[in-house]
């Protein structure tokens, strides 16, 4: 076997190992973007008075609000007062019309959110992603 036979042997090996490199990086990619796309970091509620519904954005536009969650707690230790504002992003467009009605109307509303891993881009500016609302007067299990 003759030495440049032996580099091309030997280049052929380097490079079968950088292409499965590559594919593994690709791989690894898009498997940590579809995590963050689809995985959920927490779910829950938060109750308040809706202040602010905007659709923002230069290609993708989603729905920022804020959530006044009233709570009078005074100042902290910082000698600042408590922020009582919940940032949230929404990108169903149905959903943002029943907040925007909550926000023109006054009342008092429950949203149900999930917080995801990273805010993305296209999916709007904060971790906090609203599905649903729902009128926070009556409580569903009270007795009329």
């Amino acid at each position: 076997m003759s030495t440049v036979e032996s580099l091309k042997d030997a280049g052929r090996v380097t490079w079968k190992w950088i292409k499965r490199l590559i594919l593994l990086t690709i791989l690894v990619f898009i498997s940590y973007f579809l995590f963050l796309i689809f995985a959920n970091y927490s779910e829950g509620t938060r109750t308040g008075f809706v202040t602010k519904i905007s659709k923002r954005g230069y290609v993708f536009k989603t729905f920022e609000g804020e959530l006044n969650y009233g709570f009078f707690s005074g100042t902290a230790n910082t000698g600042k007062p408590a922020d009582n504002v919940w940032y949230f992003s929404v990108t169903n467009s149905r959903v943002a019309y029943d907040v925007e009605k909550a926000s023109e109307s006054g009342r008092k509303v429950t949203l149900f959110y999930h917080q995801k891993y990273k805010a993305l881009f296209f999916r709007g500016d904060t971790e906090y992603l609203v599905y649903q609302v729902e009128n926070a007067e009556v409580a569903p299990d009270t007795p009329k």
